[in-house]
């Protein structure tokens, strides 16, 4: 895996800034003569697209990909495929303020430190548009991994202390793609409620995998957690993830977290999904924690490049939630995951 690459056999590499041209994904080793239903891919990225949910920031882009290469008359032909979204409603006069500070919370100070320069405008590669084209790239994975009957669905199930206590997904058809519709309520109230008082608040995203058959995933290192774990935590906002019970483990029995299975199959999923890095054949599920925002409306401790400290306040159009937006982001990573292994473990199909 490279700086912005990520993947094997499925190897995508995102390229492009916030404030920039535009952002765009090369997807290396897509098999060939697959028809690809860019309706749906378009789909999946209006749903992370600014300006489509009205819990997100206010700027608004259209995010209409642009194939440029890798596909005939509808086809995959086996060769880098290659898309591109231009922005279009960038106010990049926002950051003109920034550039000697260093944002609380973001990579700024860190990337000066390592680069020597910096974007200011909205973070450049640290800013959250780069998954666009994560979007993208997973949408593609998405419709070859349905091919085998393998579905991928995340949702809101927390944000901050309002919890989502049912699992009802055909009720996720909200602004939060929460499987609780008294839940989503709450947590809308909550969000323009912390929107309204400029500050921002984070969040837990559940994901998903269903027909996933057993096998999938390596003993040692290539464990099938580790290697979704270093997917989803290579989303900037989020900062914590877990499977099954997860950290609620280290309360319990093994007589209670252990998976008994018998002839008719599994009585529980603690684990889940996964035992000793391979997939059992049951659903994977697994939660990522997302952090605040790190741009918020009130004023702030920061320094400048001299050191000195100073007040600085936040100018610009932001999420007062990530939430919302970084749903699909997550399905996305977990899809490309998906795709690199089975790739990987049974080879393309033409």
């Amino acid at each position: 895996m490279g700086h912005n690459s990520f993947g094997s056999a499925f190897t995508v590499t995102t390229f492009g800034e916030s404030h920039g041209e535009g952002l765009g994904v090369i997807i290396d080793g897509l098999e060939s003569g697959f028809r690809l239903d860019l309706d749906s891919i378009q789909a999946e990225m209006k749903r992370r697209r600014p300006g489509a949910n009205p819990l997100g920031t206010e700027r608004n882009e259209q995010d209409e990909l642009v194939i440029l290469s890798g596909m005939y008359e509808g086809l995959t032909t086996g060769t880098p495929l290659a898309m591109v979204l231009y922005n279009t409603n960038q106010k990049s006069y926002d950051y003109s303020n920034l550039k000697d500070l260093f944002r609380p919370g973001h990579a700024d100070w860190t990337f000066f430190k390592k680069f020597g320069v910096r974007d200011i405008r909205g973070g450049g590669r640290s800013s959250g548009r780069e998954t666009s084209a994560r979007v993208a790239s997973g949408a593609v994975a998405k419709q070859i991994l349905a091919r085998q009957g393998i579905a991928i669905f995340a949702g809101t199930v927390q944000v901050g202390p309002i919890i989502a206590t049912k699992r009802n997904w055909d009720e996720a058809d909200n602004a939060l793609t929460c499987p609780d519709r008294e839940a989503s309520h709450a947590m809308a109230a909550l969000i323009e409620k912390v929107r309204s008082e400029k500050d921002s608040i984070g969040g837990i995203i559940e994901c998903r995998i269903t027909g996933l058959k057993a096998g999938l995933g390596e003993p040692v290192f290539g464990k099938l957690q580790a290697l979704l774990s270093h997917a989803v935590m290579s989303i900037g906002a989020i900062k914590g993830i877990q499977f099954g019970d997860g950290f609620a483990c280290a309360t319990m029995r093994g007589s209670a977290f252990n998976d008994q299975r018998t002839s008719e199959g599994f009585l529980s999923n603690h684990s889940g999904g996964i035992l000793g890095g391979i997939s059992s054949g049951q659903e994977i599920i697994l939660q990522a924690a997302v952090r605040p925002t790190a741009s918020i409306g009130q004023s702030q401790k920061t320094v400048d490049k001299e050191n000195t400290t100073t007040d600085l306040v936040i100018e610009g159009r932001h999420d007062p939630c990530i939430c919302p937006r970084a749903v699909v982001v997550v399905e996305a990573m977990v899809a490309i995951t998906l795709l690199d292994l089975w790739y990987t473990a049974f080879g393309r199909q033409r």
